[in-house]
């Protein structure tokens, strides 16, 4: 038993990571807009006003805007089967709350599925994709504020419809689960409380509007779920989350339960609402302890219940360990807990670990019994052009190929897994720390943080060899 026939082979990217053209054809301002470049070492910063001078990597990030006939190309060359991309919700609602779309954000959109369609690549959008309209942010503070949930339903509209009989498969918010903790608020939520810090690492954090902030998502997702259904019964609607899968570093029990704790509130909350319809049991004790109170509307409840997604999708990078000992510090990876002795780390620190992978299949499955994709998956890495213009980027190669070894156990293992869409499959700008330097694509970029670079395309290694993978199903790996 191998793949299944018609396994999506493929990859995934993010507007606001490769698009460009920021302010072009009627666009407006998104939070990443407004988000200078950073570094391994150095946070990027948020300036509600934009800084003369200032590089900010989204507004040109690989110009995929005015590019994607040649990255789709290259795509259709490595055999993708299935491209993730999101739409940018300020091209289509430059403010996020106008009545009507913008039109030439619609058909820019229309020619990109088009460029899918004419190579037999199944698109996959994200909705909402780590790019809330900063408009919306400014005006009511974005999630915190119910009447959100009414402007992401006309977007959902718009696209649904304007769409419809071109995509099937939709995923309503990317990693919906990042606002569960602090880095999710602006990021995911384009909450933005009163600054004392620019840093983006360091805001001001009111978990009350985050989990507030989650409420409306939750709502606006159910709600989008059968208004899809409802204009298209082949659409597929499913839900994203990371999966940071946490481990006991001991087997004291404190340590046990202390980690079921930590994947109750960030693995499984999330999915778990969008999923099975209803908010889990283990929640009421954490908003007790935390002082925070979901305000519901009546009808919120059966709303929920009534919008399960069709299908679970989810990240994977890394994994974590956590421990009730104070003496065990140390950043172990980009959320909280300490290092796994037994795994190494990337360039920036986050920890390898394929058969995590495995793990956390089965256990996905095994809680939901519904369809799954790892729609992103990958290594950021430093890469370096050769002497005769190559990327040797063997260790990427390694990575990936470990990862594709732990999905095909977990298949045997039993687990409906239906593609695969590593992350970043041309280099783009990377949403934790704004910058280029680290790469994943299998595509080089020739762009920098500097601001430089002409916007050429080149192929590394990894290209050709995830080209065999696609065109073996899987099975030839070498």
């Amino acid at each position: 038993m191998m793949f299944r026939k018609d396994f999506y082979w493929g990859g995934a990217t993010a507007a606001n990571q490769l698009e460009g053209a920021w302010n072009v054809d009627g666009k407006g301002v998104s939070c990443p807009d407004v988000c200078t470049g950073g570094s391994a070492t150095k946070s990027k910063r948020i300036t509600p006003v934009l800084e003369e001078g200032t590089f900010y990597p989204s507004h040109d990030a690989i110009d995929h805007y005015h590019r994607y006939k040649e990255d789709i190309k290259l795509f259709s060359e490595m055999g993708f089967k299935m491209y993730r991309f999101s739409i940018a919700w300020t091209r289509i609602f430059p403010n996020g709350d106008e009545t009507e779309p913008n039109e030439k954000g619609l058909q820019f959109y229309d020619d990109l599925i088009d460029e899918c369609l004419k190579y037999n690549i199944e698109p996959m959008i994200t909705i909402s994709h780590y790019e809330v309209p900063f408009g919306l942010t400014k005006k009511f503070n974005s999630w915190t504020d119910r009447r959100m949930i009414d402007c992401y339903l006309n977007y959902c509209r718009a696209i649904f419809t304007r769409y419809k009989g071109k995509v099937k498969y939709w995923l309503t918010f990317n990693e919906i689960n990042s606002a569960t903790a602090p880095m999710g608020g602006f990021l995911n939520q384009g909450i933005l409380n009163e600054i004392k810090e620019m840093d983006f690492n360091n805001q001001k954090d009111i978990p009350q509007n985050r989990f507030q902030g989650l409420h409306h998502q939750f709502i606006a997702s159910a709600l989008a779920v059968q208004m899809a259904h409802e204009i298209d019964p082949n659409y597929q609607v499913g839900c994203m989350n990371i999966m940071a899968t946490n481990y006991p570093l001991t087997c004291n029990p404190q340590d046990v339960v202390y980690t079921q704790q930590k994947n109750h509130v960030f693995n499984w909350f999330c999915s778990d609402v969008q999923c099975r319809g209803k908010y889990p049991s283990y929640m009421d004790r954490y908003f007790k302890e935390h002082n925070i109170s979901i305000q519901k509307q009546e009808g919120d409840d059966e709303i929920l219940l009534n919008g399960c997604v069709d299908f679970y999708t989810c990240s994977y990078y890394m994994s974590n360990c956590q421990t009730v000992d104070p003496s065990k510090t140390g950043k172990g990876n980009l959320l909280t807990g300490v290092p796994n002795p037994y795994l190494k780390a990337s360039d920036w620190g986050w920890q390898i670990d394929p058969i995590g992978l495995r793990y956390s299949l089965n256990e996905i499955y095994d809680r939901y019994q519904l369809p799954i994709f790892v729609v992103e998956n990958g290594l950021g890495a430093y890469d370096t052009i050769e002497e005769d213009g190559t990327i040797q980027d063997d260790y990427r190669i390694d990575y990936l190929r470990a990862h594709i070894e732990q999905m095909h156990e977990a298949v045997l293992d039993g687990v409906d897994l239906r593609g695969y869409t590593p992350w970043g499959c041309i280099d783009l700008v990377s949403v934790s720390t704004g910058e280029f330097a680290k790469r994943y694509g299998f595509i080089f970029v020739e762009r920098y943080d500097d601001g430089t670079g002409d916007y050429s395309r080149r192929k590394k290694k990894s290209f050709d060899w995830y080209k065999k993978v696609i065109a073996t199903n899987g099975q030839d790996l070498d």
